[in-house]
């Protein structure tokens, strides 16, 4: 059994197609299709593989097609990359060439913003005297 401080790491090859949620506490490195959902460490998606789910990662290195959101500490989207969704991320490169359709949005910024949407809204109306 590896122990969690070794350097570990999963494949999916391009012959592998996976309908269901992934949870992986070692990197993952995806040249299939899977449909579901993707949490892990590091994800490097390649360009022939697809994802439709919400990808979730500390770092990703995206090649392929994406039909979902994506939250990343570090976001790298490559030019191959065809990414439908919206992206929430700390640190983000897109090369020349990516196509993405959805927002972009910084992590700090989704966080106040589900903040500030529990707290309660104080109106203040102005009365004339």
């Amino acid at each position: 059994m590896a122990s969690k401080s070794s350097s570990t790491f999963s494949v999916l090859g391009s012959d592998l197609a996976i309908k269901g949620d992934i949870q992986a506490s070692a990197d993952l490195h995806i040249d299939g299709s899977v449909e579901g959902d993707i949490a892990c460490a590091c994800l490097v998606q390649g360009e022939t593989s697809s994802v439709t789910g919400a990808v979730k990662a500390e770092s990703a290195r995206l090649a392929g097609t994406v039909n979902g959101s994506i939250t990343a500490r570090e976001l790298v989207i490559l030019k191959t990359a065809k990414i439908t969704g919206d992206v929430f991320y700390d640190a983000l490169t897109i090369e020349q060439g990516a196509q993405v359709e959805g927002r972009f949005a910084h992590r700090d910024a989704r966080k106040s913003a589900s903040a500030a949407a529990t707290q309660p809204v104080k109106s203040e109306i102005p009365v004339a005297n």
